[in-house]
């Protein structure tokens, strides 16, 4: 079959299966079967080239598990976010191009800190997207991310050996992590669970494959936002930067347990759809 044919029918085939990225997932997964990059898939695509009958079978059968949709990600192994390829699979948070924007936050307010050796802490890591792009975009940048799944920190573990084979990486609660660096964290992030435990999140990808660790948290969604909020208080300097990712309807529930808390400087954040996406503040 011609490349050309095989990826207009796939792509007809995800787009049947609600699949918004139907075109870039049938090209992605395709590179992924041919080890090319979707550049040169496409290319292929244009000269007329074909795809091996074992390269079609082995493709086929992928494509049946992406229409039933299982994630891209956890069929290829790899999730892409900002400059890095992260190793990701069943039992760790996917990252969303979304927190691409929020860790860009961060990757600004690290760059802002007048000392030699800014100090980070992601809480509640996952995949270690946001710490590794921190460290990686900001090489100057004592990293320090905590993740509590072990299921998680066996993709974490490796992203880390590749990206950032120095910063500190444990496990453990974000509630009582890091009690050595009291008083001492320049910048804090987390994208912690905070979709309500009663509601259905609208993605088959996102509520039957991601981790429930990683997704609820608690009857409001804010239980996680306030021990981040406690967490932060105690590992921040004075001046310290916090920001926390969170759905777009959170905003303005999330400034108020900020402003209750006595920070300064509460600010929410849109991504690029315009969405509440992410609120900052500074420790006084």
């Amino acid at each position: 079959m011609k490349i050309s044919q095989l990826l207009e029918e796939t792509t007809s085939k995800f787009a049947a299966a609600g699949i918004e990225s139907s075109q870039a997932d049938a090209e992605i997964l395709l590179g992924f079967v041919l080890k090319l990059n979707r550049g040169e898939v496409l290319a292929k695509a244009i000269t007329g080239e074909e795809v091996s009958d074992s390269d079609l079978e082995t493709f086929s059968a992928l494509a049946d598990k992406r229409a039933e949709r299982f994630p891209l990600q956890h069929l290829t192994g790899v999730a892409h976010f900002r400059s890095l390829e992260l190793r990701v699979g069943p039992g760790v948070f996917v990252p969303r191009f979304e927190t691409e924007g929020v860790t860009q936050l961060a990757i600004d307010a690290v760059r802002s800190v007048a000392k030699e050796t800014p100090v980070v802490v992601d809480l509640a890591t996952g995949s270690g997207a946001i710490a590794l792009s921190i460290a990686y975009e900001v090489p100057n940048a004592e990293v320090h991310a905590v993740e509590l799944s072990e299921d998680a920190l066996s993709y974490t573990k490796e992203n880390f050996a590749k990206y950032a084979p120095d910063a500190d990486l444990r496990q453990g609660d974000l509630a009582d992590a890091f009690s050595d660096l009291d008083g001492k964290v320049d910048v804090l992030i987390s994208n912690p669970p905070y979709i309500p435990d009663e509601m259905i999140p609208i993605y088959p990808e996102v509520h039957l494959h991601d981790p429930s660790l990683a997704l609820y948290g608690g009857a409001d969604g804010l239980d996680l936002v306030r021990k981040v909020d406690l967490s932060a208080q105690r590992l921040l300097v004075s001046g310290g930067t916090l920001i926390i990712e969170h759905a777009d309807m959170q905003g303005p529930s999330i400034r108020a347990i900020l402003e209750a808390s006595g920070w300064a400087q509460v600010r929410t954040h849109k991504d690029l759809a315009g969405r509440d996406r992410a609120v900052s503040a500074r420790k006084l």
